[in-house]
């Protein structure tokens, strides 16, 4: 889980106002870093199939974000792309 204090670094960091959560970037950034934190347990935990469920929703969701960014603006694409270190495949 994400602390409040996180949270808010990153909608700072990536919206236009510090209470843009709603914002594309941010919410796949968000999804992101939820990613990283549920790929560690699920590396210690095998067996946890509910969460490897939330994952793989997680996964669909951040790329259904990811086509709209691109399809939108392909220069916020590339850049938030660069930032998070994925592969331009969406």
């Amino acid at each position: 889980m994400l602390s409040s204090e996180e949270k808010q670094e990153i909608i700072k960091k990536y919206g236009v106002n510090p209470n843009d959560s709603g914002r594309a970037e941010v919410q796949i950034v968000l999804i992101s870093t939820r990613v990283k934190g549920l790929t560690q347990h699920l590396i210690a935990n095998k067996k946890d199939n509910h969460s490897r469920r939330g994952l793989r929703l997680m996964l669909g969701k951040r790329s259904k974000l990811l086509k709209y960014l691109r399809k939108t603006d392909i220069e916020r694409y590339r850049n938030l792309i660069k930032d998070l270190e994925l592969k331009d495949r969406y």
